[in-house]
């Protein structure tokens, strides 16, 4: 795949203007410009290139103690069937019962993302059937969802320079409420299937972008600002890697100023390097068929990250039926602002919108332009902070224990931590130097006691670099001509690095 094109796109849309659009070229040669702007050169075949089309539907598991409709526990890693009620069952004569903390997390989240939340929504039976969707059908929010018609910014770097960033915003089509199912197993070695139905019931919020972006890098970028946003909220936790955030990928390619072209569906993405990878091979995949004189089957696909390809799951040419209606045993939903909420009545007994709104934290675009203003550090560099795990709070941390600029501190955190933690995969949180042994070795460094250097290789020594205390047990030996015990040495540098 061709890793510069998106670049020469982003920058040929920074050359028009805000007003201008951009497009994904990272899978092809031939992709250009968004049919929303300018038009760009024609291909080798003389006709117009392709425009990619991607929308997402983002399924995030709602952070609360128990299930959306019963009173199960919610552990990731339990025991299989260990946490399921009798409505987790569907047991006959069972009835859901709404949980208010799921409601007040999707409710959150509406206005975190610019939404406008309805009063009042529905709840409403989606059928199908699978071994591990007891009931047959799943409750959704089909009609009227809790919240609609809201927008996320995020931000791209060009050429993977942070330095040169351009901010997108896809629109939210809405934000429903809706079960989850439980979890199949198959065990290939005895041709079968098991079912765990603890994941069944638990509460989730389907985020639903609009087909605003085009490219795989785009899609990533959307759902890290989206992940960090839930996050911020508390509303989910979206770790990718617990099934907590899954992606479903919608993609087309056409010809500017044609309609859309059939979309597929790329179901159950479970990592930003995964999505990037299955967006750019669909949108790849798709132009070579169509230029080879082939057709787009309008089909669900899946990711195979071990070939790096999408593989066919199965078609929608005929259209499921999942016999929508409205689910009979839940009322309609009815939320409240300060001017509708009724008399005598406290925000305990109701969900109160204005209540929600005035106790939204900081999200992360405004932590991100606080970094800038109180420390006067570059503005991507304060994006390097906010989106990983935790190096917000260890850089403060450090800047209120040592006498170094900001500006100076941010360098060694950057350059010297960063790369050390993501080398080992590590978060700021797991960082083998605490911010109290970088401020003071900073504060050492500030004073002159000791060298630059001298400071770069502590940092590399309580980082497990065994070259550099190799080197140091060279120095002990030289100073001693030998005569020293080097086992006895290392031991002793060991114990005083881990003190």
């Amino acid at each position: 795949m061709a890793a510069r094109g998106c670049g020469v796109v982003w920058r040929r849309a920074l050359q028009r203007g805000p007003g201008g659009c951009c497009s994904a070229c990272r899978p092809c040669r031939a992709v250009a410009c968004s049919a929303r702007g300018g038009a760009e050169p024609a291909g080798r075949s003389g006709l117009a290139p392709w425009v990619p089309v991607v929308g997402l539907e983002i399924h995030a598991q709602i952070t609360s103690n128990s299930k959306l409709f019963s009173g199960s526990q919610v552990q990731f890693a339990a025991p299989p069937n260990s946490l399921v009620s009798f409505f987790d069952a569907s047991l006959p004569g069972t009835l859901p019962v709404l949980n208010r903390r799921c409601v007040e997390a999707a409710v959150m989240t509406g206005l975190a993302l610019n939404c406008t939340i309805n009063k009042k929504s529905l709840f409403d039976r989606k059928h199908y059937f699978y071994a591990d969707l007891p009931a047959g059908y799943q409750i959704t929010q089909q009609r009227v969802p809790i919240a609609v018609n809201g927008s996320l910014s995020y931000s791209l770097c060009i050429d993977n320079k942070m330095s040169q960033m351009v901010t997108k915003t896809v629109r939210i089509k809405q934000i429903q409420l809706e079960q989850d199912s439980g979890k199949s197993l198959h065990d290939d070695a005895r041709s079968q299937t098991l079912v765990d139905l603890n994941r069944a019931g638990v509460g989730l919020m389907e985020v639903v972008m609009e087909p605003d972006m085009c490219c795989g890098e785009e899609a990533a970028a959307a759902v890290r600002e989206l992940q960090l946003i839930l996050q911020t909220l508390g509303s989910s936790q979206a770790i990718m890697a617990e099934g907590q955030l899954r992606v479903d990928a919608n993609v087309s390619v056409h010809r500017p100023g044609e309609p859309y072209g059939v979309r597929t569906e790329v179901k159950n993405i479970n990592s930003l390097r995964f999505l990037t990878k299955a967006i750019d091979y669909e949108i790849e995949r798709q132009i070579k068929e169509l230029e080879n004189g082939g057709t787009v089957l309008n089909e669900t696909r899946a990711f195979d990250s071990k070939l790096g390809c999408t593989v066919p799951m199965r078609d929608k040419e005929g259209k499921q039926d999942y016999r929508f209606m409205p689910e009979p045993n839940l009322p309609p939903l009815i939320l409240y602002d300060a001017k509708s909420l009724p008399a005598n009545v406290n925000n305990q007994q109701v969900v109160n919108i204005d209540w929600i709104h005035e106790r939204l934290p900081d999200l992360p675009s405004v932590k991100r332009a606080k970094l800038v203003e109180l420390y006067g550090i570059l503005p991507e560099h304060s994006f390097t902070l906010v989106n990983e795990d935790g190096l917000m709070e260890f850089f403060e941390s450090v800047v209120k224990q040592t006498r170094m600029k900001p500006k100076k501190v941010i360098g060694w955190i950057l350059s010297d931590l960063l790369s050390h933690l993501k080398q080992h995969s590590l978060t700021a949180k797991e960082s083998p130097i605490s911010s109290f042994l970088l401020a003071d070795l900073l504060n050492l460094l500030e004073n002159r006691d000791i060298s630059s250097s001298a400071a770069k290789q502590v940092m590399a020594i309580k980082q497990g670099n065994e070259k550099v205390i190799n080197k140091l047990i060279g120095l002990v030996r030289k100073a001693t001509r030998g005569r020293a015990n080097l086992l006895l040495v290392r031991q002793i540098l060991e114990k005083k690095l881990s003190e």
